[in-house]
């Protein structure tokens, strides 16, 4: 099939993923636009889509059905079924969305780390990663973060509301991402990245620990990838700051500054909660273009809306923003939580895309799951993000990204979040089949061209 049209509006009544037909002649004399697909961005290729196994998403999910659970495993891991994903986040100790504080090393001041233990882990927790693993029938590459090292390591000598790693302790600190990493691969998982600490740039009243520039460099330099390197793991990425887009560019620049730093360094990763400033992560990624751009963390703040159309939107709008400047790896934040947004263990509580009533036994799928189908599901690894030309004689609200997969398919994903129909002709690369095609209102639509070749 030389052209496929695939959409989710909200007028479809909950349908997604829904193949509609392309406009006919007479009714795409007129479009509100052209997009045409050019060259190539910049050569990175996509690595793929993923989401975070959470101590809270893994507590919820243990409390499924059997039934419901595969649902969950499917829906997001399945590439026909479901969302296709093939990347995993998680935690090294606690987080807000655990269940309480914990940590591998809870003694004071055993720097050995002979008491060190992933018992807790070992619980629900990594039982939701081994059931998606079993279903993938192959490791799903994961990102370790740390909110906190354990409290006796910080000067505030506690988990939560901030405070910073001991300078005493940065060595057995990165012995312990070591000893973690090695307790991971025994259980078979596969571990291709760490960040060096989640959002070093913020006290939150949960589980945070601050990191200066300054602090984060010496830390890579003298500690965490030499420690990765003496163990023979330095295929494992190492990833820093891991915070919000605003500062993105000004960290790369402090951090990236000392090539004895940048040397240990794979990648930058980013957030999304300061706002768009997708320039500042296109020119970081134009700046340092042999390092990674991963998108490591997003979700919608304030609890549960079931049913919000603005869930997706939200969603689609950020994700377009940033594989456009350069991320080459998407990872949404918690893949299931309860109806309330959690649990989490100081209230702050998220929507996510799969949202657990645990009283009836039952899933419901928010529009950002649907949402994320649209990129995750046909954008495949190996692609390329294309530039493109928006030709339209008004403004239009439509908001696209363009990918060229590897076997010469060309994707592009519209966005329209506006009131108004809009009609759209896309031409894809390479010369290749020109498609029109109706956008309702409130719709997302993945329209995927075949090379002619």
């Amino acid at each position: 099939m030389e052209t496929r049209i695939i959409q989710t509006s909200q007028r479809a009544g909950g349908e997604i993923w829904q193949e509609v037909s392309a406009l006919a002649a007479a009714d795409a004399l007129h479009p509100a636009a052209v997009i045409t697909a050019g060259n190539p961005r910049r050569p990175d290729p996509m690595r793929g889509f993923g989401g975070a196994f959470t101590e809270s998403a893994a507590w919820v999910w243990s409390r499924l059905p059997q039934t419901e659970k595969q649902a969950v495993l499917t829906g997001y891991f399945d590439p026909v079924q479901g969302l296709g994903y093939r990347y995993g986040r998680t935690h090294m100790n606690s987080c807000d969305f655990s269940l309480g504080n914990y940590a591998a090393v809870d003694v004071p001041g055993d720097e050995k780390l002979w008491s060190f233990s992933c018992e807790r882990e070992k619980g629900c927790l990594w039982q939701f990663i081994h059931a998606a693993y079993d279903l993938q029938q192959e490791p799903i590459p994961l990102l370790l973060s740390p909110w906190s090292p354990p409290a006796w390591m910080k000067t505030n000598q506690e988990m939560n509301n901030g405070g910073s790693l001991l300078p005493e302790y940065r060595q057995a600190w990165a012995r312990y991402f070591v000893r973690y990493i090695a307790e991971m691969h025994k259980q078979g998982f596969r571990v291709f990245g760490v960040t060096v600490q989640n959002e070093p740039e913020a006290t939150q009243t949960w589980d945070s620990c601050r990191y200066s520039a300054g602090d984060e460099a010496v830390f890579i330099r003298d500690h965490l990838g030499p420690a990765l390197v003496q163990e023979d793991l330095q295929d494992v990425g190492i990833y820093f700051w891991d915070h919000n887009r605003d500062l993105v560019y000004d960290r790369a620049c402090e951090v990236l500054a000392d090539p004895a730093v940048a040397r240990y360094i794979s990648g930058q990763a980013i957030h999304w909660y300061s706002g768009d400033q997708f320039d500042l992560v296109e020119r970081t990624k134009r700046e340092f273009p042999d390092k990674e751009m991963i998108f490591s963390e997003g979700c919608i703040e304030g609890g549960v809306k079931l049913g919000e159309w603005d869930r997706g939107e939200i969603y689609a709008h950020n994700m377009i923003g940033d594989l456009n400047a350069g991320v080459t790896l998407w990872l949404d934040w918690n893949m299931l939580l309860d109806l309330q947004g959690g649990p989490n263990h100081v209230g702050n509580f998220c929507d996510a895309p799969m949202i657990a009533d645990l009283d009836a036994g039952q899933l419901h799928r928010q529009s950002s799951y649907a949402y994320i189908g649209h990129f995750s599901r046909y954008i495949q690894p190996g692609a390329v993000c294309l530039d493109f030309v928006m030709e339209s004689e008004t403004a239009s609200a439509v908001e696209t990204t363009v990918f060229r997969n590897p076997d010469g398919e060309t994707v592009c994903v519209l966005l329209n979040r506006s009131d108004n129909l809009e009609n759209i002709t896309v031409q894809g690369s390479h010369g290749s089949t020109s498609v029109s095609v109706a956008l309702p209102a409130h719709s997302i639509t993945t329209v995927l061209i075949a090379n002619k070749e």
